[in-house]
């Protein structure tokens, strides 16, 4: 090999080392962004797992495995390209039996992280406000079913879901989905456990003070702002979901994109070796 051919092949090797340094600290960032996720600490797992479809959260695990799966591929690509140029015969059919399992495994990562940015990037969509309002009136203050050996996932949703939305309806200073009127225009277990005089909208939609008492359980019974919260939760409910879905997705594209060339360039190193 000429001087010449001898720095271009130094350069490319240099850059193909560099694509996959590069993979390998998204593939972290990666991993802390799905981690981040997966940790529910706003706590709205239960809620979406009520829906009957938690993919996002699905998606987010496979993201957390394909973060890992880069990072450590990416070291072992970078591994079997510096010693791609040595002369010992051993070492060499080595690396050429290294890059053989860096292609075949990026591939085989390459499709699950396909998989999980579509994922997450098209469920969600599925978060409208419908969706969490008909789960909140099927499941809130929902009276617990009597065969408890057979029922305890159920049991576990309806006392979760019903802390969840107390939750938030108190830190947040909203009430029901759209507002309060959800829980007088529509049927539900707590409107059929209370009457409109006593209780039209749980005592959390009501304005509380520092202590955590209801400041005029009257006007709030009445609906007088500011002592009933008129807004709706949606909004603290579906927006860290999107906002985190789009984050997944729209960075696992990001990093297809990169992986693709960096792919196709060890590809072509490859072929370029001396057998």
């Amino acid at each position: 090999m000429t001087p010449d051919l001898d720095t271009k092949d130094r350069c490319f090797r240099a850059l193909i080392i560099w694509g996959n340094l590069v993979i390998a600290c998204c593939g972290i960032a990666l991993m802390a962004m799905c981690i981040f996720f997966i940790s529910d600490r706003g706590g709205l797992y239960v809620l979406v797992y009520a829906t009957g479809n938690d993919s996002i959260w699905r998606g987010a695990w496979i993201g957390l495995f394909t973060g890992f799966a880069l990072f450590c591929t990416s070291i072992l690509g970078m591994h079997a390209i510096v010693v791609s140029k040595r002369k010992i015969l051993l070492a060499f059919y080595a690396c050429i039996l290294m890059l053989l399992k860096y292609i075949l495994l990026m591939v085989i990562i390459y499709a699950f992280e396909v998989a999980s940015a579509i994922t997450a990037a098209t469920h969600k969509d599925w978060f409208v406000p419908d969706l969490f309002l008909k789960q909140m009136l099927q499941n809130y203050n929902k009276p617990l079913p009597d065969n408890l050996p057979s029922t305890q996932d159920q049991i576990y949703v309806i006392n979760r879901i019903t802390e969840t939305w107390n939750r938030f309806m108190t830190e947040s200073k909203c009430c029901g989905v759209y507002g309060p009127e959800d829980w007088v225009k529509y049927e539900s277990h707590f409107r059929q456990q209370n009457t409109d005089a006593d209780y039209p909208w749980p005592r959390q939609c009501c304005q509380q003070d520092a202590m955590g008492a209801i400041s005029h359980l009257e006007a709030c019974k009445i609906g007088v702002s500011p002592f009933l919260h008129a807004q709706g939760c949606y909004d603290y409910i579906a927006g860290p979901l999107i906002r985190h879905g789009f984050g997944v997705s729209w960075f696992g594209f990001a990093i297809l994109c990169w992986t693709f060339f960096v792919i196709l360039g060890v590809i072509f190193h490859y072929t370029q070796l001396d057998f």
